[in-house]
């Protein structure tokens, strides 16, 4: 099986959801007309932004539309599943865009397959990690009073078909979670690689292992192509 491979470097948010967007409506239509639709997995760092899923409160957004603006972030209410979240400079976002039919996967199955492979990935670097009942995540310390998440998901699956995916803190500023309450969960704070680790990771460091930890679970072989984004 494959897929294809887009590595897009640090892109502004709204052109990498458009293109989600114009590329998940593509396989809507290929699914009408029984065709099976391709897959992709985009891995991206953001510019500064704040998403909202469908389901979030906006009460927990704790800074002002005007604060954020003067912070350089931009605001976006998207379709994917999850409360408030952050992405930004330092973070690792993967979107896999893939036909669960193909794979034989049930939304549960697919969410557990990525929170498996991030867990993998941050073992790779030395971190236990591990999900939390009741929380989608990937959590350090999980289950203890001082865990803390390391990687967030939140994901819209259509006609078995899924777009959005995973954040992974590597060397994020994670003052930038202040301004939030990130997923909705109040009592719990946030982390990333470079702090679990003691020692500075980059993100093409995580990307390399994250891919590794992917293709555990998902087996494609991934074909690297270049795209020019429409800003």
């Amino acid at each position: 099986m494959k897929a294809a491979l887009f590595r897009l470097g640090l892109q502004a948010y709204e052109p990498v959801l458009n293109l989600q967007r114009k590329w998940f409506e593509e396989a809507m239509q290929q699914r009408s007309q029984g065709q099976a639709p391709a897959n992709r997995l985009i891995m991206v760092e953001h510019k500064p932004v704040y998403t909202f899923g469908k389901h979030a409160q906006q009460g927990n957004m704790l800074a002002s539309p005007e604060m954020l603006q003067k912070l350089g972030a931009d605001v976006f209410e998207i379709e994917r599943g999850g409360d408030v979240t952050f992405h930004g400079p330092g973070q690792l976002v993967v979107y896999p865009m893939f036909d669960l039919e193909l794979l034989n996967m049930g939304v549960k199955r697919f969410v557990e397959a990525l929170e498996q492979s991030i867990m993998d990935c941050v073992a790779l670097f030395g971190i236990k990690a591990g999900v939390v009942q009741g929380r989608t995540g990937v959590w350090v310390e999980a289950g203890s009073p001082s865990e803390r998440k390391i990687a967030a998901i939140g994901i819209r699956c259509s006609r078995h078909y899924a777009m959005h995916g995973l954040a992974l803190n590597v060397h994020t500023d994670l003052n930038w979670f202040s301004h939030i309450v990130p997923c909705g969960i109040a009592d719990r704070g946030v982390t990333g690689i470079s702090e679990e680790a003691g020692r500075g990771v980059s993100i093409k460091e995580a990307e390399e292992a994250m891919l590794q930890c992917l293709q555990a679970y998902f087996p494609f072989n991934f074909v690297e192509q270049d795209l020019i984004l429409n800003s």
